[in-house]
């Protein structure tokens, strides 16, 4: 076999994966970016609305089937993550989203560095970001992410904004600013009615270079590692095994629930798991795979008393009208992300931090195992807990590459986030039964009007609880001395050399809201690290190991 020579070798091409490969090949290297799914050309992709069309494909998602949950009656709710050059932000519904400082102040004592801390953080997000409307102290434009204000809300989202208003949500313009606690349309990260990826603000201005080795349909199977460095990756591409060398480093950015599995698979991780599957452990690392926490949302459905929202618009004339607006005039229901609005909260008290976010979906939306619903025109209003307690993990399901990880996400095992959630349904009714909104509601389908006590509303939870497509936290960052902790705070691997991970994996707690602005940010920091780079205004570091210079392949 072969091998094949770089300088690094990124292993996953979503948000993470798109972003280091950028600034590393900027910066000289000659780089080797792997992604297992195909290239992000389906015109679907660019429109804002047309991810609904892939969210249920196999080509462009992984569809991780939980194991059987304990607290949700055994259920094996389904984990879908992206699958695509850009990850998730090829087809997440880009709502933009930073969290609450607090987030972050969680984040430096798990690590002891203040680095991490949100005004560190700042002006990476404010650096990358080109904002439509927004240009102060929290937001900056002229940078490559694209960040736009809804081009478009239908009269159930305009009604939702006024009810949620009549419950005594303040409005607010703007949810990444001084206050998340409110409610607002979204801002998006999209521009012109075209979808902003990973891959468009960052990996493809970069292939210009010339030194970006692009291999879609490449599935990583182990990070090789010798004398106590990683030195290079195996990978399928096609029937055929393949070996790539890198002379600098190897980088994981498979995203929270397939790195722990490539480093599990490349003897890093619990040595007794490992060996349950005759894997020989190279280091012993109990927290490679543990930790793994998600968002959860719990949904109220009620269905309409007119044609509202978005039902049927993805069918017959109204998908023909609705396309022909968006190619001649770049508007319409195409331009939308068909979740246009949400509000946060803390349902126990409206003026105090939030620890729901809310999102205002104007159609009935359910995970696919719900079939004896009545479709319709309707709205589904999704409370997510911001903060959940839960935490599970990701495990080898057997030494075979090709096997999913058995993913235990865990969800609802920690009686607050259970709590949150029977909150979030109550505001979420509050807000069904005010005006203007209320005068366009039928009835209520889920939970029903028949469900009222907490027990019964736990019950409906753990039915219909699901995923907001956020796992995070399965190779966590954490202090020095820390059995847990997998990388450093400037992201290497403990006990290997030359192995970092940059995606959100090294998350040591969830952010409260969506996570994918954070995971891009993480990627920054961790190409400034690994080009020697100091941080940026306020964004000192407490441990920074040494800086490789790049060295070229011979």
């Amino acid at each position: 076999m072969t091998a094949e020579g770089y300088d690094y070798i990124v292993c996953g091409g979503g948000s993470s994966g798109c972003l280091v490969t950028a600034r590393l090949a900027e910066a000289g290297a000659r780089v080797l970016l792997l992604e297992a799914g195909p290239d992000d050309q389906n015109p679907l992709i660019r429109m804002p609305a047309g991810y609904v069309k892939l969210l249920g494909v196999e080509r462009y998602m992984w569809f991780y089937k939980s194991v059987p949950q304990a607290h949700l009656g055994g259920r094996t709710p389904i984990v879908p993550q992206g699958r695509v050059l850009g990850g998730g932000s090829s087809v997440n519904a880009m709502v933009y989203i930073r969290g609450q400082r607090g987030d972050y102040d969680r984040w430096v004592e798990a690590t002891g560095d203040a680095g991490w801390g949100y005004d560190a953080l700042l002006p990476y997000f404010t650096g990358m970001e080109d904002n439509e409307r927004l240009n102060d102290r929290f937001h900056g434009i002229g940078g490559p992410w694209k960040v736009s204000d809804e081009a478009y809300t239908c009269q159930l989202t305009r009604a939702f904004l006024l009810a949620a208003q009549g419950i005594g949500l303040p409005y607010n313009p703007d949810f990444n600013g001084e206050s998340q606690r409110g409610v607002g349309t979204w801002q998006i990260t999209a521009r012109n009615g075209r979808r902003c990826s990973a891959s468009d603000a960052f990996l493809r201005p970069a292939m210009a270079t010339g030194r970006i080795t692009l291999k879609t349909g490449a599935l990583v199977l182990s990070v090789i590692i010798e004398r106590g460095r990683a030195v290079g990756v195996r990978y399928r591409e096609g029937n055929e095994i393949r070996e790539a060398r890198a002379a600098t480093e190897v980088v994981m950015a498979a995203g929270a629930i397939a790195t722990p599995k490539i480093l599990m698979l490349s003897g890093i991780g619990p040595a007794a798991h490992l060996k349950e599957h005759g894997i020989d452990a190279i280091v012993d690392q109990p927290g490679v795979g543990a930790n793994l926490q998600d968002h959860t949302e719990t949904p109220v459905v009620a269905l309409c008393n007119g044609p509202y929202g978005y039902f049927g618009h993805d069918r017959g004339y109204r998908q023909m009208r609705n396309g022909l607006e968006f190619l001649v005039n770049r508007s319409g229901p195409v331009v939308s992300n068909g979740v246009e609005a949400g509000a946060f909260f803390d349902p126990d008290d409206l003026g105090a931090n939030p620890s729901i976010q809310q999102f205002c979906v104007p159609s009935v939306y359910l995970d696919k195992d719900v079939t004896d619903i009545t479709t319709g025109p309707g709205i589904t209003l999704n409370s997510c807990v911001e903060r959940p307690l839960s935490k599970g993990s990701i495990r080898l399901a057997s030494a075979n590459p090709g096997d999913q990880p058995l993913v235990d996400p865990n969800y609802l095992a920690d009686p607050e986030d259970l709590r949150l959630s029977i909150g979030g349904i109550r505001r979420a009714r509050e807000i069904l039964a005010q005006a203007p909104l209320a005068g366009m509601i039928d009835r209520e389908v889920l939970p029903g009007p028949a469900v009222q006590s907490d027990a019964d509303l736990a019950a409906h939870a753990r039915r219909f609880v699901k995923t907001v497509y956020h796992p995070c936290g399965t190779a966590r960052m954490g202090v020095e001395g820390d059995p847990e902790a997998v990388v450093t705070t400037d992201l290497r691997l403990r006990g290997i050399d030359a192995l970092r991970v940059v995606d959100a994996s090294v998350m040591p707690a969830i952010i409260s809201g969506n996570t994918n602005s954070t995971v891009l940010v993480v990627a920054e920091k961790a190409a400034e690290f690994m080009l020697g780079r100091a941080p940026r205004a306020g964004a000192g570091h407490a441990e920074s190991g040494s800086r490789p210079s790049l060295q070229p392949v011979q």
